[in-house]
């Protein structure tokens, strides 16, 4: 697989993150970063350092091309980020030439170029242009670009609501550019985070816009929910918690002695400590927040229980090796006799790779489209 994007006489080495697990039939770039890298070099206009911002840098090809303008750097995946900063090393580029910076808030500033690489959540984008409005003048370049799939009239809808004109390119290797002109000071409010009640229970859940299931509980968790165990004094970990309703109820049901909830997602770690400050101020001080790599960052390896629903998406891609990566770490984080229980769909398999990482695994329940297993490390 070929793992150097060469446009105009340049060259740059650009992996996924971690390099270790990089999938040989995917590129850590795709044709929209093509089309905006040349956009740029066709009319060249000067940035000054650090009035470049950049959205939703997959693997950080925009960023590594850019870096000498000193860019600021946003979006909502910590592996993304961390995908950023192993690709500007790679290419003997500082990551400390760039500001990095969640999906939450951006820096007090004004921006004369503006790129973005439009997600697959289009409410994320919504909650990004809305921040955008006063980080933008009417001078302000905004370029924009995804396959051309992704680029539907509610898409165009949504610059021209918050932002100004806009129109498309014709597009080129299945993707296409959106160029958007400011047109005058707006200043709406984010519509997110949103909030509703949990079935049967009085507890709020609050979600960012780039939350999973945003508007309700997603069914695979909905079935997790009956088969919780027991977990009073235990040092649980909530594995890819979204907005944490998997904690949340343990918090509900019994007393956790401590509560990790982990996530790559900036937007689901902040959702899931608002669910625990809203519903449960008591214990928020024995809950803990974790950006991470499934359990990469997280340095605890005597946990008593791990809760996982499993996603099988990794930006725009369908791919197990999230799971099975969440499944041997967790294993390593747990003590001897601690517990891993999982739910996912009974087409996927998990069993065989709980079975091989354990040495086997009970199935706790099962419905016509889910199953819920639990493996002890012995």
């Amino acid at each position: 697989m070929n793992l150097i994007l060469t446009l105009f006489d340049r060259s740059l080495k650009l992996q996924r993150y971690p390099a270790r697990l990089q999938d040989k039939s995917q590129q850590a770039w795709d044709a929209a970063d093509e089309l905006i890298i040349e956009a740029l070099e066709a009319q060249p206009q000067p940035c000054a350092a650090g009035k470049l911002l950049i959205l939703n840098d997959d693997c950080g090809a925009l960023t590594c091309w850019l870096s000498e303008c000193r860019p600021v750097w946003s979006g909502d995946s910590h592996v993304s980020r961390l995908a950023c900063e192993q690709n500007l090393v790679l290419n003997g580029l500082s990551p400390d030439d760039v500001t990095f910076c969640d999906s939450l808030i951006l820096p007090v500033s004004t921006f004369d170029l503006v790129l973005i690489k439009i997600p697959k959540t289009l409410a994320l984008l919504e909650h990004q242009l809305v921040l955008l409005q006063s980080r933008i003048t009417p001078g302000t370049r905004i370029i924009a670009g995804a396959k051309v799939n992704q680029i539907q009239k509610s898409t165009l809808a949504l610059f021209e609501k918050y932002l100004g004109l806009t129109h498309t390119s014709l597009a080129r290797k299945k993707a296409r550019l959106i160029h958007c002109t400011p047109t005058g000071k707006k200043d709406d409010a984010s519509p997110y985070p949103s909030v509703w009640k949990l079935d049967g229970t009085q507890l709020n859940v609050h979600n960012h816009a780039n939350v999973f299931a945003r508007q309700q509980l997603d069914i695979g968790a909905r079935f997790l929910l009956q088969y919780l165990p027991e977990a009073a004094n235990k040092e649980v970990l909530d594995l890819g918690c979204g907005n944490g309703v998997l904690g949340l109820s343990l918090l509900d049901r019994s007393a956790p002695g401590k509560l990790v909830f982990v996530d790559e997602s900036y937007m689901a770690l902040a959702s899931a400590r608002l669910n625990v400050a809203d519903n449960f101020p008591q214990h928020l001080q024995r809950c803990e927040f974790i950006a991470s790599n499934c359990l990469e960052q997280v340095g605890s390896k005597d946990l008593d229980l791990i809760l996982c629903n499993p996603p099988f998406h990794q930006q725009q891609r369908i791919t197990d090796h999230i799971a099975w990566q969440m499944f041997v770490e967790a294993r390593q984080a747990l003590r001897r006799g601690g517990e891993l229980r999982i739910v996912g769909n009974r087409h996927l398999g998990y069993h065989n790779k709980l079975k091989r990482l354990f040495g086997g695994c009970q199935q706790v329940a099962a419905s016509n489209k889910f199953v819920i297993l639990s493996a002890f490390k012995r």
